[in-house]
């Protein structure tokens, strides 16, 4: 195995794997304190809504999916916020034209589901899984960071420094009242970042539970505040929000399965990804063909999700056909090794958080949490300190189109949870951020880690690609790391790609995080030096 920057962390008791430090730091805490993966995964999701607020926070969404071993069962959690029932779809598109502006109060226009995904998720541990740990002990770290105060990441520095627009002149007013007296990069320039007023937020949640942030007053203070931002959330909006639990996506792959979420998420196209690519002898390709490959089958299956993907309770989202192994072996043909596919479709952007965790006895978690772009609306909550997302921006302002702005729907998302199941339970945990890129980057973990004989720590390090925008961009271009070497590039643009080169460790890539359980029991972690993390384990 290649050397690597980092070293993959090997525990046999636990593993929490977080692209902020603190976040796995108050993971493992859950671990020490007789917490299991579930509760893991819930301290350092709330810990890195506090250390990460660039990424991801209390006022975005998150996707779960859950393995518990005791009963041998996976589960996908979705807490991701409807659109305000208020919402005025002909007003937006006389306002906005054909896109959804992503900054200031009309962009925070769906309720931020991510407070109840904990929930949620805290009270599946306890009821199912038999934990000891109350509410308030997950919330622990989180509300210490936000009250005391913590180091400025490089990351948060980095992507502040890049969204200068957001602190120049011409800012709608609610972003320079709301946002800039927390975010504003004179606040990164001495000392701890300290954020008092999330802090009181959290420790009202740590009293009164999800039941607080969308029923009591925390809930109407925040949709208040939002309103007068120029939201069109109302405090029923939150009163009615709730997390539901659903069925995982799966596909064969390999001799094991892989595992996603259904609509809204775009988790049926990384499926599909890998259904087309299980016809290929993946394994032996040098890694021109490698990558020529994964993007050719990337382009077929955002065909679909391009087409289709839409809330499905609004939506009739064909998922059974997009995945059907015969309409897959008739889309695989045309794959061409030698020639590159035209780019087409819509692009998917964000700024997103994975973490993945794992515990002695088997159980079993990732979940990814956004804000949608970095610093979500650029809006914040009035004194609570919640910074609004713009995951709402994605609504289509075309009525024609399954994911045309409406009431009281939810829009596609980019979020993934994933897993590698052999033998029906998890042999790969992994998830990452980066929008159009998850699927492409989850894509070059499984064929690294199940075709191509890579370790965990070497899969999240190699270098990545990505086809299509994200992070704000308008290329459609193939970019790729600068650590592939000079005759992969002139390869793939001698099939037709237009392949561009990016920074050698590129955050334009994502922030992967994997971890490995062992049929001994033996579990690995890994983090991706792209991001401020660390895997961890007890």
């Amino acid at each position: 195995m290649s050397s690597t920057r980092w070293s993959e962390a090997v525990s046999r008791r636990g593993m929490v794997c977080a692209p902020h430090r603190l976040a796995s730091e108050a993971g493992v805490a859950a671990l020490r304190d007789g917490g299991n993966a579930i509760d893991a995964a819930v301290a350092a999701a709330i810990t890195i809504a506090v250390v990460y607020p660039h990424m991801n926070g209390i006022g975005g969404d998150s996707f779960w999916l859950i393995y518990d071993a005791a009963h041998g069962r996976l589960r996908g959690l979705n807490a991701a916020g409807r659109s305000a029932a208020g919402v005025d779809a002909d007003w937006y598109r006389r306002t906005f034209g054909d896109s959804i502006a992503p900054r200031g109060g009309p962009a925070a226009l769906t309720v931020p589901g991510t407070v109840a995904g904990w929930w949620s998720a805290h009270v599946e541990s306890r009821e199912s899984l038999g934990s000891p740990l109350p509410w308030p002990a997950l919330l622990e770290h989180a509300v210490a960071h936000a009250r005391d105060g913590f180091e400025v990441s490089d990351g948060q520095r980095r992507v502040t420094a890049l969204a200068a627009p957001l602190f120049a002149g011409g800012v709608a007013d609610e972003v320079r009242r709301s946002f800039w007296p927390i975010f504003h990069p004179d606040r990164l320039r001495g000392g701890r970042f300290v954020q008092p007023d999330l802090a009181r937020t959290l420790a009202w949640i740590a009293d009164g539970g999800a039941d607080e942030f969308y029923r009591g007053g925390l809930g109407q203070r925040i949709a208040a505040a939002a309103g007068a931002l120029g939201s069109p959330l109302r405090a029923e909006d939150f009163a009615e929000h709730r997390a539901e639990w659903v069925d995982p996506l799966r596909i064969a792959y390999r001799g094991g399965e892989a595992v996603s979420l259904p609509p809204p998420t775009q988790g049926f196209a990384a499926l599909a990804i890998l259904g087309l690519l299980d016809g290929f002898d993946v394994g032996t390709l040098d890694d021109a063909d490698h990558v020529h490959l994964v993007v050719e089958a990337t382009k077929v299956a955002f065909e679909d999700r391009d087409r289709w993907l839409a809330d499905p309770d609004v939506v009739s989202v064909p998922v059974a056909t997009c995945l059907e192994g015969a309409r897959l072996a008739r889309r695989r043909e045309r794959i061409s090794m030698a020639r590159a596919m035209p780019v087409d479709g819509t692009a998917a952007d964000g700024d997103t958080i994975a973490i993945v965790t794992a515990d002695a006895v088997g159980n079993a978690a990732c979940l990814i949490q956004s804000i949608y772009h970095e610093f979500g609306a650029a809006v914040v909550a009035g004194e609570t300190g919640v910074l609004l997302q713009n995951r709402g921006c994605f609504f289509s302002l075309d009525p024609a189109h399954p994911n045309a702005l409406a009431p009281r729907k939810r829009t596609a998302h980019t979020l993934i949870p994933s897993m590698y199941l052999v033998d029906g339970r998890p042999r790969f945990v992994y998830g990452t951020m980066g929008g159009e890129g998850q699927p492409q980057t989850q894509a070059a973990l499984v064929t690294r880690l199940v075709d191509r004989g890579h370790g965990i720590q070497a899969a999240v390090e190699a270098p990545r690609w990505l086809l299509g925008r994200t992070w704000g961009e308008t290329t459609r271009a193939l970019r790729l790391e600068a650590r592939f070497p000079e005759s992969v590039i002139e390869a793939l643009r001698a099939r037709g790609h237009d392949a561009l080169t990016v920074e050698p460790w590129s955050d334009l890539m994502g922030h992967a995080q994997v971890i490995e359980i062992g049929a001994d029991g033996t579990i690995r972690g890994a983090s991706d030096p792209r991001a401020d993390g660390a895997a961890l384990g007890l």
